[in-house]
């Protein structure tokens, strides 16, 4: 059985894969959702604390496994994934997409930032630019459940990059207002193949049922 990885973004929380792993199991797929450090409740960590923690996740997955990684979540895969015998491929989904030495500020053509301590503020508007096309009370949901996340992971460059020899699939989110869809095109350039969704920043909660399908059709596909 193919387990899929499912590695949440800034300011979530692993619940946030909850419909979406409801329809991967329907699928016959198993799945792994596991927490990042650098988001919770005054955490500290950075983009290397992720990474580690997603590569013993990974080392203790018996079988193949598919890692998708979302928003954020793209540049800690990159780096945990090199090296891991067990991946059968990467899915970018609207994700950060990072080279060797690039971290997120670096991807936005920023340049490194001066105080790396402290939290990294959420987006003015976090429904708009997250959730735009989900209903509102379940926008209002999500909202209410975003953790804090640290400037730290954002500033931190990876010391690997994983797509350079595992096979790749980027999924752009073509009505996304969080990561500019001509970024998520630059960064999907580097993939083994690009998949596109009409879809804003979360499709896992806005349309799970047709994420879902996506993930197998890519990975039935590979």
């Amino acid at each position: 059985m193919t387990t899929v990885m499912l590695v949440h973004g800034a300011w979530h929380q692993p619940k946030a894969w909850a419909k979406l792993e409801t329809e991967l199991h329907a699928l016959g797929y198993a799945t792994r959702t596991p927490a990042l450090p650098s988001a919770g409740d005054k955490p500290t960590a950075g983009v290397h604390d992720d990474a580690a923690v997603l590569a013993r996740e990974l080392a203790s997955v018996e079988g193949p496994v598919v890692v998708l990684g979302h928003s954020y979540a793209g540049i800690p895969v990159t780096e945990a994934a090199a090296g891991a015998g067990n991946v059968r491929r990467l899915i970018y989904l609207a994700a950060y997409m990072p080279d060797k030495g690039q971290s997120m500020y670096s991807l936005h053509g920023l340049p490194d930032p001066e105080d790396t301590s402290g939290l990294f503020p959420l987006p003015e508007d976090p429904r708009e630019a997250l959730y735009a096309d989900l209903p509102e009370p379940e926008a209002e949901q999500a909202v209410s459940e975003l953790a804090d996340q640290t400037v730290l992971s954002f500033a931190e460059k990876v010391d690997a990059a994983a797509w350079r020899d595992i096979p790749s699939t980027y999924i752009v989110t073509g009505e996304d207002k969080a990561i500019p869809v001509a970024l998520q095109e630059q960064m999907a350039a580097q993939a083994t193949e690009i998949r596109r969704i009409s879809s804003g920043h979360s499709p896992f909660l806005s349309q799970p049922r047709r994420l879902a399908a996506l993930i197998d059709e890519i990975v039935r596909s590979a």
